[in-house]
């Protein structure tokens, strides 16, 4: 398997797909049956997204929190 089977060759379709791990996390009910099935199918060849599913994914991208994790964004200053 080559890493140029994950991506799709359209700049803004791959930037979206960067993150769409972070997506499937976050996503529940029908998001995430949505998220699931992109996941699925961007693995086949010549894959892309249509218009409408390209739309939904933007959106879902843009919903994302700014940064992971639970914490609430203080720096830990490590002594050394």
């Amino acid at each position: 398997m080559t890493a140029d089977r994950h991506f799709t060759g359209d700049a803004d379709v791959d930037q979206l797909l960067f993150s769409w791990g972070r997506v499937i996390r976050d996503a529940e009910g029908w998001a995430r049956g949505f998220a699931l099935s992109i996941q699925r199918d961007r693995k086949k060849p010549g894959w892309k997204p249509s218009a409408r599913q390209l739309s939904v994914m933007r959106q879902m991208v843009a919903e994302l929190p700014a940064f992971e994790g639970s914490g609430d964004g203080q720096v830990i200053e490590l002594e050394g």
